[in-house]
């Protein structure tokens, strides 16, 4: 971060968040006196430690900028995580000062004992987000009300799963009805929708809130890297990339970057979104195949080489000279494979330690949103409409044809014909051809469909 921060207080680097500051309210355009509003929606892990690092980095400009977090209020605290959380305080001698300072420690104490209930929304305010309870954040403005929270936002962070972007934009577009200039949307949600008709389409997060909204893509972005959040709030070096129209993804890179988590800017949003929404899929298989084989590298290194070379394939799909896999993208997806919700999802499926059965929203994770992705990309790519030449039957297949990962993830975890040992089998099948051909076919055939992303065929 630019200084040392704590608690939303600079301790020093201030002059320079200031200018930034300064900068971007300029280019915003607010008057002296008027506050830049930034709201989060959603908080979960990564949502919530994206607004607690905007929170350290500019909180104590209060006359300049208001940092808040939306969330849906009423989700109680069970006593098992309670009791965790009180642990996690008194091992901190920093956080448990700061809940003494501010009288609210005494109700921790009852909450262990079962004496109260805790409530997500009440502990956000004081620090813990309940998808990262041995992580304290600095303590976040919460506000439950979401008229209340968005409705002159100058920017808004989407920190909401895919799965929930449509609706809470849905409402949120009510509520901008008569606003008469749009606000910016950063968006950090991974996963895509599938639409079949009237022609087989990908919607992805940022066209899911356009949509909603009325806001024009030109003021939506995306983040996205190499973001395990607890590691990123300890100040671990992370790199990413914000992904959009050139009016507004230079001054946000440069208003985001801190010393410890480096931003880049990039015009194709389309690759940085999808592979965002790819790497989750491919997530959980990885935890399969690490929990199936006792951590071996070899079969893991397999397994990344022919994952990536079907995420490489499919964005070829999607764009027409998609962005590399290298840099940012291909970090996100490595630290995705390696540790990660889904790739822990994926484990505990392997080890019999959850089942299907208990849907994907879990305890302490939240939304583990690779299987709705895997049902995504399937029910998308195994559209006829869409067929590619096979290379060596040579005739028309389905897209998801030529890749196998993703087929035998779907028959494990959608239709749930097949068990988890079948990841092994996928990867090691005789038939198999090498990763470099499918990625030099992609390259190589003109597999661009303009149709999946809505366009009409010859539309960029």
């Amino acid at each position: 971060m630019v200084g040392s921060y704590a608690n939303g207080h600079a301790a020093s680097g201030g002059t320079a968040a200031e200018e930034k500051l300064d900068e971007l309210r300029r280019l915003l355009g607010k008057a002296d006196g008027d506050l830049l509003k930034i709201v989060g929606v959603g908080a979960g892990a990564w949502g919530s430690v994206f607004c607690a690092l905007l929170q350290d980095a500019y909180g104590r400009h209060r006359d300049k900028a208001q940092v808040r977090v939306w969330r849906r209020p009423g989700r109680p605290v069970d006593r098992s995580t309670a009791e965790h959380l009180f642990e996690v305080i008194n091992a901190r001698e920093d956080v448990l000062r700061r809940l003494i300072s501010r009288c609210a420690y005494l109700k921790y104490v009852e909450a262990r004992l079962g004496d109260r209930t805790l409530y997500a929304d009440e502990i956000l305010r004081d620090g813990f987000c309940l998808n990262m309870i041995d992580t304290p954040l600095c303590p976040l403005k919460v506000v439950t009300n979401l008229q209340e929270a968005v409705w002159d936002a100058d920017i808004v962070i989407n920190g909401l799963p895919s799965t929930e972007t449509r609706e809470v934009f849905g409402e949120i577009g009510r509520y901008w009805k008569e606003r008469i200039s749009p606000p910016v949307i950063i968006s950090l949600a991974k996963g895509i929708e599938a639409s079949i008709d009237p022609v087989p389409r990908i919607i992805t997060p940022t066209q899911m809130i356009s949509n909603a909204t009325g806001v024009p893509l030109e003021n939506i972005l995306y983040i996205g890297g190499p973001n395990i959040a607890s590691e990123i709030y300890n100040k671990e070096y992370a790199n990413a990339r914000i992904c959009g129209a050139d009016k507004w993804r230079k001054p946000l890179a440069k208003f985001l970057r801190q010393p410890h988590f480096i931003v880049w800017d990039n015009s194709d949003l389309i690759t940085h979104e999808v592979m965002g929404g790819l790497k989750n899929i491919y997530a959980i298989g990885a935890g399969m195949v690490a929990a199936l084989t006792n951590e071996s590298a070899t079969s893991k290194s397999v397994y990344f080489s022919f994952c990536t070379s079907e995420m490489i394939y499919i964005t070829h799909l999607l764009a027409k000279e998609p962005e590399k896999l290298a840099g940012p993208l291909l970090a996100d997806t490595y630290v995705t494979l390696l540790k990660g919700r889904n790739a822990w999802y994926g484990q505990k499926l392997a080890k019999g330690e959850l089942t299907l059965a208990m849907g994907d929203s879990i305890k302490g994770k939240g939304t583990i949103q690779g299987v709705s992705a895997v049902n995504a990309f399937y029910e998308l790519l195994s559209q006829g409409s869409l067929s590619v030449t096979h290379p060596e039957a040579k005739k028309p297949v389905a897209p998801v044809e030529l890749c196998p990962i993703l087929k035998t993830l779907y028959k494990i975890l959608i239709k749930r014909e097949l068990g988890t040992d079948s990841i092994l089998q996928a990867i090691r099948d005789e038939s198999m051809y090498d990763p470099r051909e499918r990625i030099e076919m992609s390259q190589r055939q003109s597999l661009y469909r303009p149709s999946l992303l809505g366009l009409p065929q010859g539309d960029t």
